[in-house]
């Protein structure tokens, strides 16, 4: 999995006015967990756009100025409700050692003979959980769709991976080809000439 640099300060000081003062200067307030206790620090809103604004997934490397490197993976996000500004971001530090829950996108792969047949392919997940180590977290989760006729779905079982476990119900319909509105009513339609035909 790719990993995206993030150049932060370290900060002493957390509370309320310091996190104030840290958004007024277009800097994020932050914490890593997961370690032995906690890192705060800081770093400009632009840094996060790559890890942020992005369907795809990415762990962290945190570079403090103090020369500390810290690996870690995306927790929680909290954004203004107004302006859509990141107003703080927690972290979650990786170990090799130690499985951790990921959120990992869903890629499409193949043709089905079902689109082609006039169906639709619906993605029904777009993004499954993955508990992993670091080392074994996927890029993507391929969901091949080359068997799929009109009418069957994708289990999530299918894509059973001796790397990963999924966290979902191995019920999870991953994704789907249904009929389409056209060809539906096209079917209705021949139907019901059918059925006067035969009167």
């Amino acid at each position: 999995m790719k990993s995206i640099t993030i150049n932060g300060s370290q900060r002493e000081s957390v509370g309320k006015v310091a996190t104030k003062a840290l958004r007024n200067a277009g800097q994020v307030p932050c914490v890593v967990y997961g370690g032995d206790k906690p890192v705060h620090f800081a770093a400009a809103e632009l840094a996060f756009s790559k890890l942020v604004y992005t369907p795809n997934a990415h762990t962290a490397v945190i570079a403090l100025d103090n020369g500390t490197t810290i690996n870690a993976i995306l927790q929680d996000i909290q954004f203004h409700p107004v302006t859509d500004k990141i107003l703080h971001i927690d972290f979650y530090q990786l170990f090799d050692d130690k499985e951790v829950t990921m959120d990992i996108p869903v890629r499409v792969v193949g043709n089905a003979p079902g689109v082609m047949a006039g169906g639709v392919l619906r993605l029904n997940q777009r993004k499954l959980k993955v508990r992993a180590l670091p080392a074994n977290l996927p890029d993507f989760i391929d969901a091949d769709i080359s068997e799929l006729e009109i009418g069957n779905k994708l289990y999530i079982t299918k894509l059973a991976n001796d790397s990963y476990k999924f966290l979902q119900p191995e019920n999870t319909v991953v994704a789907q080809v249904r009929i389409s509105r056209a060809a539906m009513k096209a079917a209705q339609e021949a139907a019901k000439e059918a059925a006067q035909a035969d009167k």
